[in-house]
């Protein structure tokens, strides 16, 4: 007699826990957006720190921004993206059992965002781009340990400077990316607060779902308990989607297919 697996069963959470949530991006621009936002964060982060690593974790951040927005014309694609939205939640006011003043302050961060980033002009990435320092410590950072004291000397000297001094350039150089990089985070709240969390099961620890092809879903939100042990696979297209659950073996072992069936919250945003 075949004994069958027990069922995992999302355990009560503690009071105030908040449950984990795995976000998959289905559309390059969804993913790029995650990533600047990431990464500039992460560079806001270090740019505070009195530590010479601090610093150059700052610096890395910086340059991998940098390298994302200089691939496409990203600024164009977010001033598109927040006309969008202002015209969207323009014509929203008009509709009755609106809240009017909720809307408003809404529309006019909007407006705002947008008016930042075209104060910025179209050169705004200039100084970082034309400054030697950076231009040296970017190319130096393809190579493995190529940042080294030895390699970068200059960088080295900055480095040892005051940390008051360091932390003044970081905010200079990260100041230049702000309007671009706080309307990307105004546009992501917006794509997470359109979505609409709904309780699924995965069968097997496995989940598909086929979106509407008129209503391209562009980022997917997977939502667990804290303390299950498991974490989503996620995969697809603004079509289609698939969701594999694994239970997690530690750090040292591969993650291992969940064959019980999983509770869990997708939310699906447009």
């Amino acid at each position: 007699m075949t004994e069958e697996a027990p069922q995992l069963e999302a355990p009560v959470p503690a009071a105030g826990a908040e449950p984990l949530v795995f976000e998959q991006p289905l559309n390059e621009r969804m993913r790029a957006y995650l990533r600047i936002d990431f990464l500039y964060n992460q560079a806001l982060f270090h740019s505070h720190s009195k530590s010479q690593w601090g610093s150059r974790a700052a610096i890395s951040s910086l340059l991998d921004v940098l390298a994302i927005i200089s691939r496409s014309d990203t600024r164009a694609d977010v001033l598109k993206e927040l006309e969008r939205q202002i015209s969207m939640y323009t014509e929203m006011q008009r509709r009755p059992n609106i809240d009017i003043d909720r809307l408003q302050a809404l529309v006019a961060n909007l407006v705002r965002l947008r008016t930042d980033l075209l104060g910025a002009g179209s050169a705004f990435l200039q100084p970082l781009r034309d400054s030697t320092f950076l231009a040296a410590v970017r190319h130096r950072s393809t190579i493995p340990g190529g940042t080294c004291d030895f390699d970068l000397p200059d960088f080295s000297f900055w480095l040892s400077l005051p940390s008051s001094d360091r932390e003044a350039t970081l905010a200079q150089w990260l100041g230049l990316l702000r309007p671009l990089c706080d309307s990307i985070a105004e546009l992501l709240w917006l794509t997470r607060q359109s979505g609409r969390v709904r309780t699924e099961t995965a069968v097997n620890g496995v989940f598909h779902i086929t979106f509407e092809r008129n209503n391209p879903v562009q980022l997917l939100r997977i939502a667990i308990a804290p303390d299950m042990g498991i974490f989503p696979e996620i995969s697809g297209s603004h079509y289609r989607a698939s969701v594999r659950f694994v239970e997690w073996q530690g750090a040292n072992e591969r993650a291992r297919q969940v064959e019980q069936d999983i509770p869990f919250d997708i939310i699906c945003c447009n």
